[in-house]
């Protein structure tokens, strides 16, 4: 009995080896193989398929896995990929715990203080950690999680025990925190919206890589970007963006894992910001 299920197993292995189908390898081959496609759509005769193929031919050669987030107001433009998939949301979250904050402080009809401000800044413009902790504490899981419901970011986990970084987000949940920040809502006032695309329109120079990449001139800049190693998945490179200018009016997020390298991750969506820029800015 042993020496026959080897046997099956070596036959396997060897047809597998050379590319032989055996049924058994053939029935769950299109599982295996069913990657997500690039969707769009838009109110601009043309660019969603412009924009499809486009993008789908940025990340043809890239290895990891991405999912990509577009909205633009203007062209009534929305591009997606992987939208549902949870990713460890190391920095980027840190727009969040802003938002979350801020909204905080409206219900008691409060300005922040000094500290909060000084932290905030750190928090954004630096990326720091530190500061991120303090504010993420002082704050609690309560509060954090009511900002979610109250965004309607259902598909965002807070990281447990104080993790802010392992925190889930999806492409979908943070394109809606985006679209809150750029445009008139219940969630935030109008000044918590200003002043954190401030922060995110002065985030340090070593730090607007990412979807900020081939941005037309003359169109204003916020970002907020995230990395982290991990050993499961490699390295974790996000970047999150909203632009405005050129007759458009757009948010963009770009998740990505299993990076050989932070500069891989980097580069791989560098590649999908910088379709997304010429193709808006030509239409």
């Amino acid at each position: 009995m042993t020496s026959g299920i080897s046997r099956r197993a070596r036959v396997l292995a060897a047809a597998v080896g050379t590319g032989v189908l055996v049924p058994l390898v053939a029935a769950a081959t299109p599982a295996a193989a069913a990657t997500p496609a690039v969707t769009c759509t838009s109110a601009k005769a043309g660019l969603a398929a412009k924009l499809k193929k486009d993008i789908t031919a940025a990340l043809a050669t890239r290895k990891g896995t991405v999912a990509v987030g577009l909205y633009d107001r203007s062209t009534n433009t929305n591009c997606t990929l992987r939208a549902s998939s949870a990713y460890d949301s190391a920095s980027v979250v840190k727009v969040t715990v802003l938002a979350t904050l801020l909204w905080d402080a409206k219900k008691t009809n409060r300005y922040l203080t000094d500290r909060e401000n000084t932290l905030a800044k750190a928090m954004i413009t630096k990326s720091d950690n530190a500061a991120t902790s303090t504010l993420w504490k002082q704050l609690g899981m309560t509060k954090i999680k009511g900002f979610l419901t109250a965004a309607g970011m259902t598909q965002t986990k807070p990281g447990a025990n104080g993790y802010w970084g392992l925190t889930q987000i999806t492409v979908t949940d943070e394109q809606k925190l985006l679209k809150l920040l750029t445009a008139k809502n219940a969630v935030l006032s109008d000044n918590s919206r200003a002043y954190i695309l401030k922060l995110m329109g002065q985030v340090v120079s070593s730090q607007r890589w990412g979807t900020p990449y081939g941005v037309p001139s003359g169109v204003t800049v916020a970002v907020k970007n995230g990395w982290l190693q991990r050993s499961t998945n490699g390295w974790r490179v996000h970047s999150v963006g909203a632009f405005k200018g050129g007759g458009h009016d757009y948010v963009m997020t770009v998740l990505t894992h299993g990076n050989s390298t932070m500069n891989y991750g980097i580069a791989t969506i560098q590649a999908v910001a910088k379709v997304i820029h010429k193709d808006l800015a030509a239409s």
